[in-house]
């Protein structure tokens, strides 16, 4: 089935000049059969002329819109392209596209509809900072309590879907701080979620863009868009 499917890799990049090229060349040793496009989001740094210059394939976002619009331009594109199946991948080294090999026979044996690589099933590899594990947790305890459905990493940015939810995230795609919403978004529209184990490395380069001053209000942020998204979908499916 995976020879008949079309794949997409979206990857997000805002300024990942000094991670992209390893993340394009390690994709392309390991899976040359697969798609790929880059989403440059707004980037200040010299993302654009490299993608240019190593003639990868890019969609180029004239300002900043921030993970979730990146990753809403790129299942835009996907939808518009006849694409199979989606998946997500930062930019910044920390995703093994080895691990995809394991993520896609749920979507394409029609035993899931979204595949999330975590790093909590096994626990081998980066598993963040004690603070950033704290605080998944909490998330992933809020999400259990609003919809039932345990997920254990549910800030994982390395997730495979497939084309009806690339329909729905067309629609509806949680603009900051995106992956808590997008699983709730999953679960109201009755999406078949798994988990599959990976292992993620530290960033290869740079620093990450959250503070801990953006780890607070993410915090708050995401806690609030959680319990509205949840509300919201009650009082839809409420008046149907």
């Amino acid at each position: 089935m995976e020879q008949n499917a079309k794949i997409l890799v979206i990857i997000p990049a805002y300024n990942e000049s000094q991670n992209i090229e390893n993340v394009i060349d390690h994709l392309m040793a390991q899976e040359s059969n697969y798609d790929y496009l880059i989403i440059n989001d707004g980037s200040t740094d010299n993302t654009v002329k490299i993608c240019q210059e190593r003639h990868f394939q890019y969609l180029n976002l004239p300002i900043n819109l921030g993970i979730g619009g990146a990753v809403q331009a790129g299942y835009v594109y996907a939808q518009r392209n006849g694409y199979d199946v989606a998946v997500q991948m930062d930019g910044d080294g920390q995703h093994d596209i080895a691990y995809l090999k394991d993520m896609l026979p749920p979507i394409l044996n029609n035993e899931a509809d979204i595949v999330i690589g975590s790093r909590f099933l096994e626990k081998e590899g980066f598993q963040s900072s004690v603070t950033r594990r704290i605080g998944i947790k909490i998330l992933s305890f809020l999400i259990l309590l609003t919809t039932g459905k345990k997920i254990m990493d549910v800030t994982s940015g390395y997730r495979a879907v497939n084309k009806k939810f690339i329909d729905i995230y067309v629609r509806d795609y949680p603009t900051d701080y995106p992956e808590p919403e997008a699983i709730v978004t999953a679960i109201m529209n009755r999406g078949r979620i798994t988990e599959v184990p990976v292992q993620m490395r530290a960033r290869e380069s740079g620093k990450s863009s959250i503070t801990f001053r953006k780890s607070v209000y993410y915090m708050i942020k995401v806690t609030l868009a959680i319990l509205v998204c949840r509300l919201s979908y009650g009082i839809r499916r409420s008046k149907v």
